[in-house]
């Protein structure tokens, strides 16, 4: 199967290049130099040139605080570009799974959201990957849209100056040995490498639609940066910081924890536990992170 890849050495984009590779796919890897998802031209042209069967949206503008100084740029990557690629799959009569995120829910309901649950994104940042779902779910009826959050993985993130929240921690612990985390914020920290085999795994089938899309379970920051050292046995004094103790820039939901029922229904979610799969990063990436003297 031809498979290309769009944001092909992101975070996510990697992983995903390589799962599919490993199913022996051949894989078209299409970067930021060979693409531009807010331009229908370039994207036109990139599509129609490798032309192939299923194409995997991972690029995005995903930065919460730059979406919210630059709204229009935000808008023209996440929904604009996410209808260029609709279109042009279309088109060519070729699959799009579409990445989206936990932060098009405001983070009020209390439990897990599941995919009926009504969306209302509290930043430019979920706005806008909401309005790419709408798009891509009105553009091009071969479509996965899949949300997800909290990723984290082996290949670091342009976002985030390549620093995933783990390879945070281990830095903070490191060089100051205490560490301050809040405890009022939930989520459901996810594996790209899951995901990557969890995207695989739908493209084999037909089963078009939303779908939620994270590791099984949730827990607080804290209670992910606890997991985090005890896991990597670092000594490090860790507290829980005060909702005010870091103010935010931008408003986001304090609980957005995905429910994976749609996958589950279908009996396709292979998602596992988020500690067994951090387990498994930290013993491959980071083994035990000798503290500085």
């Amino acid at each position: 199967m031809r498979v290309a890849v769009v944001g092909a050495h992101g975070q996510l984009g990697r992983d995903v290049v390589s799962a599919f590779a490993q199913h022996g796919d051949h894989v078209l890897q299409l970067t930021h130099a060979e693409i531009e998802v807010s331009s229908l031209k370039s994207v036109a042209k990139s599509l129609r040139e490798v032309r192939p069967e299923i194409v995997i949206n991972t690029a995005a503008m995903h930065n919460v605080e730059n979406c919210e100084q630059q709204p229009e740029r935000a808008r023209a990557v996440n929904g604009t570009g996410s209808r260029n690629l609709a279109m042009v799959t279309r088109d060519l009569g070729a699959v799009l799974v579409h990445i989206s995120t936990d932060y098009v829910f405001d983070g009020k309901k209390g439990f897990p959201y599941v995919e009926s649950d009504t969306p209302r994104p509290l930043n430019v940042y979920g706005q806008t990957k909401l309005e790419g779902e709408d798009l891509v779910r009105s553009t091009n009826p071969k479509h996965f849209i899949l949300r997800t959050a909290a990723l984290y993985g082996d290949n670091p993130c342009r976002a985030k100056q390549g620093y995933n929240f783990i390879d945070l921690m281990l830095r903070l612990a490191r060089e100051r040995g205490r560490v301050r985390v809040v405890a009022h914020e939930f989520t459901s920290p996810t594996a790209t490498t899951d995901l990557a085999q969890q995207i695989v795994t739908l493209s084999r089938g037909d089963t078009y639609g939303l779908y939620h899309a994270t590791a099984e379970g949730s827990c607080s920051w804290y209670e992910f940066a606890l997991e985090i050292f005890s896991i990597a046995k670092v000594d490090v004094t860790l507290e829980v910081a005060s909702p005010t103790e870091f103010p935010q820039k931008v408003t986001r939901p304090e609980y957005s924890v995905l429910e994976n029922r749609g996958l589950k229904a279908r009996k396709l979610n292979i998602l596992r536990p988020w500690r067994v799969t951090l387990q498994e990063h930290i013993a491959k990436k980071h083994h035990q992170v000798p503290m500085a003297v």
